[in-house]
């Protein structure tokens, strides 16, 4: 496979870049480090996520390798999600990502606060 040095359109690293890289989908993997669970549990972490974007952030997750999904017979039939070898690899560079927005949380704020009262509404 080809290393693409600049983001390329056509390169397979901007696709998967844009899979992995969404709010969304590095936050399902996040949740999911605990340990398998449920649509509904999952949902109920990510607070404002409709059922649309789940869904779909779940089916490229699973697409990526990245989540497993396991049918639940019986009564009620329920389907749950894990994280696989692949997407726990992420956890790292995610676990890295969130503790620095924690760490320059303040910094951003008074940066957008500085380009909100010079830009016009």
């Amino acid at each position: 496979m080809p290393v693409c040095q600049h983001f390329d359109e056509n390169c397979p690293s901007r696709s998967l870049f844009d899979n992995i890289a969404d709010k969304w989908s590095m936050m399902v993997i996040s949740v999911l480090e605990t340990g398998p669970m449920r649509f509904n549990g999952i949902k109920r972490h990510l607070g404002g996520v409709t059922q649309k974007a789940l869904t779909q952030c779940l089916r490229r997750l699973e697409r990526n390798g990245l989540i497993s999904r396991r049918v639940i017979t019986g009564s009620p039939i329920g389907v749950e999600y894990a994280i696989t070898p692949l997407g726990r690899s992420l956890l790292g560079p995610f676990q890295a990502l969130h503790a620095w927005t924690l760490e320059h949380l303040d910094e951003v704020d008074r940066a957008r606060t500085v380009f909100d009262s010079r830009t016009p509404a």
